[in-house]
Protein backbone atom coordinates (compact mmCIF):
# COMPACT_ATOMS: atom_id res chain seq x y z
CA UNK A 1 0.00 0.00 0.00
CA UNK A 2 1.38 3.37 -0.98
CA UNK A 3 0.93 6.19 1.48
CA UNK A 4 0.55 9.81 0.37
CA UNK A 5 3.90 11.52 0.43
CA UNK A 6 2.70 14.79 1.88
CA UNK A 7 -0.83 15.90 2.54
CA UNK A 8 -0.41 19.10 4.53
CA UNK A 9 2.37 20.48 2.34
CA UNK A 10 0.17 20.67 -0.73
CA UNK A 11 -2.18 23.18 0.94
CA UNK A 12 0.44 25.90 0.39
CA UNK A 13 1.08 26.81 -3.25
CA UNK A 14 4.24 25.35 -4.75
CA UNK A 15 5.33 28.81 -5.89
CA UNK A 16 5.86 29.87 -2.26
CA UNK A 17 8.37 27.10 -1.63
CA UNK A 18 10.12 27.67 -4.93
CA UNK A 19 10.20 31.43 -4.31
CA UNK A 20 11.73 30.89 -0.87
CA UNK A 21 14.31 28.56 -2.43
CA UNK A 22 15.10 31.20 -5.05
CA UNK A 23 15.53 33.94 -2.44
CA UNK A 24 17.76 31.70 -0.29
CA UNK A 25 19.89 30.72 -3.30
CA UNK A 26 20.28 34.34 -4.45
CA UNK A 27 21.23 35.53 -0.96
CA UNK A 28 23.83 32.78 -0.74
CA UNK A 29 25.22 33.65 -4.16
CA UNK A 30 25.49 37.32 -3.29
CA UNK A 31 27.19 36.41 -0.02
CA UNK A 32 29.77 34.27 -1.81
CA UNK A 33 30.59 37.06 -4.26
CA UNK A 34 30.59 39.98 -1.79
CA UNK A 35 32.12 38.60 1.40
CA UNK A 36 35.85 38.13 1.99
CA UNK A 37 35.81 36.03 5.16
CA UNK A 38 36.04 32.32 4.25
CA UNK A 39 33.81 31.23 7.14
CA UNK A 40 31.04 33.52 5.90
CA UNK A 41 31.61 32.23 2.36
CA UNK A 42 31.13 28.67 3.64
CA UNK A 43 27.94 29.70 5.41
CA UNK A 44 26.65 31.23 2.18
CA UNK A 45 27.48 28.06 0.27
CA UNK A 46 25.54 26.09 2.89
CA UNK A 47 22.61 28.46 2.41
CA UNK A 48 22.71 27.76 -1.32
CA UNK A 49 22.78 24.01 -0.72
CA UNK A 50 19.82 24.28 1.65
CA UNK A 51 17.91 26.18 -1.03
CA UNK A 52 18.55 23.31 -3.44
CA UNK A 53 17.41 20.84 -0.77
CA UNK A 54 14.19 22.82 -0.30
CA UNK A 55 13.56 22.67 -4.04
CA UNK A 56 14.20 18.91 -4.17
CA UNK A 57 11.84 18.30 -1.27
CA UNK A 58 9.18 20.58 -2.75
CA UNK A 59 9.08 18.64 -5.98
CA UNK A 60 9.15 15.35 -4.09
CA UNK A 61 6.26 16.41 -1.84
CA UNK A 62 4.04 17.82 -4.55
CA UNK A 63 4.50 14.80 -6.78
CA UNK A 64 4.43 16.53 -10.13
CA UNK A 65 4.98 13.49 -12.32
CA UNK A 66 2.76 13.63 -15.42
CA UNK A 67 2.33 10.35 -17.23
CA UNK A 68 3.64 8.13 -14.42
CA UNK A 69 1.69 5.48 -12.57
CA UNK A 70 1.51 5.50 -8.74
CA UNK A 71 4.46 3.19 -8.10
CA UNK A 72 6.76 5.05 -10.48
CA UNK A 73 5.69 8.43 -9.07
CA UNK A 74 6.38 7.17 -5.54
CA UNK A 75 9.85 6.01 -6.62
CA UNK A 76 10.50 9.40 -8.22
CA UNK A 77 9.55 11.13 -4.96
CA UNK A 78 11.97 8.90 -3.09
CA UNK A 79 14.69 9.85 -5.58
CA UNK A 80 14.21 13.52 -4.65
CA UNK A 81 14.57 12.68 -0.98
CA UNK A 82 17.67 10.59 -1.68
CA UNK A 83 19.24 13.54 -3.45
CA UNK A 84 18.69 15.65 -0.33
CA UNK A 85 20.59 13.08 1.74
CA UNK A 86 23.46 13.09 -0.77
CA UNK A 87 23.61 16.90 -0.81
CA UNK A 88 23.71 16.96 3.00
CA UNK A 89 26.57 14.42 3.03
CA UNK A 90 28.57 16.40 0.46
CA UNK A 91 27.94 19.62 2.41
CA UNK A 92 29.20 18.04 5.62
CA UNK A 93 32.36 16.80 3.90
CA UNK A 94 32.90 20.20 2.28
CA UNK A 95 32.63 21.99 5.61
CA UNK A 96 34.99 19.55 7.33
CA UNK A 97 37.68 19.85 4.66
CA UNK A 98 37.20 23.60 4.15
CA UNK A 99 37.37 24.46 7.83
CA UNK A 100 40.46 22.28 8.19
CA UNK A 101 42.17 24.23 5.42
CA UNK A 102 41.10 27.54 6.94
CA UNK A 103 42.47 26.53 10.35
CA UNK A 104 45.78 25.47 8.79
CA UNK A 105 46.11 28.81 6.98
CA UNK A 106 45.19 30.71 10.13
CA UNK A 107 47.91 28.91 12.10
CA UNK A 108 50.52 29.89 9.53
CA UNK A 109 49.49 33.50 8.89
CA UNK A 110 47.29 34.58 11.83
CA UNK A 111 44.97 36.13 9.25
CA UNK A 112 42.48 34.59 6.86
CA UNK A 113 41.32 36.49 3.81
CA UNK A 114 39.89 35.07 0.58
CA UNK A 115 41.96 37.46 -1.56
CA UNK A 116 45.19 36.32 0.11
CA UNK A 117 44.46 32.65 -0.55
CA UNK A 118 45.64 33.01 -4.16
CA UNK A 119 49.17 33.51 -2.85
CA UNK A 120 49.32 29.90 -1.59
CA UNK A 121 51.05 28.85 -4.81
CA UNK A 122 54.47 29.89 -3.52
Amino acid sequence: MLLPIATMVTEIPISWYLGLGLVMFCLGGVGVVVRRNPVVVFMCIELMLNAVNLTFLTFAAYGIYPGLNKATAYQSAMNGQMMVIFVMAVAAAEVAVGLGIIMAIFRLRNDVDVDDMSSLKN
